[in-house]
């Protein structure tokens, strides 16, 4: 069974998930963030792992209980460096850019009740180069995470 769950019905990825057949459920904060609210759909559903992408809200416990190392995530940095709570997207680019680094990637990592703290899969590096942009650094993380995520992913669920 697959299943998009999504904060947002109009989100991108709800109307791609339709358009291929792909069953959707819309959650509020509230319902995600209540006792075991998610957890049971989920089992419902046959769902037995969860893969995390774009998704900014720290994950419940019970959550995480129900699926133990069973939830990834992607970061846009070479964690440890750059994670944490508000550390996504531009922002993890501009920290990177700010301290001078010489190369930045990606982490795919089981998750935990910690913001980017669980334990890493995967680590994929690309240089920042002299003159980079936020923009064009992020390009080319992008360019990783295009290149590499769904890969990890599927050596993962077989």
């Amino acid at each position: 069974m697959t299943l998009v769950v999504c904060n947002r019905a109009d989100a991108g990825v709800v109307q791609i998930a339709q358009e291929h057949g792909v069953e959707t459920m819309i959650v509020s904060r509230e319902e995600f963030f209540s006792e075991h609210s998610i957890v049971q759909p989920l089992k419902d559903r046959g769902i037995d792992f969860i893969v995390l992408a774009g998704f900014l809200w720290l994950i419940p416990v019970a959550l995480i209980s129900a699926f133990q190392n069973k939830i990834i995530n992607i970061h846009p940095a070479l964690l440890p460096k750059f994670g944490g709570k508000g550390m996504y997207g531009k922002k993890v680019h501009e920290a990177v850019l700010a301290k001078g680094e010489k190369e930045t990637g990606i982490t795919i990592h089981f998750v935990n009740e910690h913001f980017d703290e669980g334990k890493s899969i995967a680590q994929f590096v690309c240089p920042v180069m002299e003159g980079d942009t936020t923009e064009k650094l992020a390009a080319r993380v992008q360019e990783l995470e295009h290149k590499h995520f769904a890969e990890v992913v599927e050596k993962l669920v077989k």
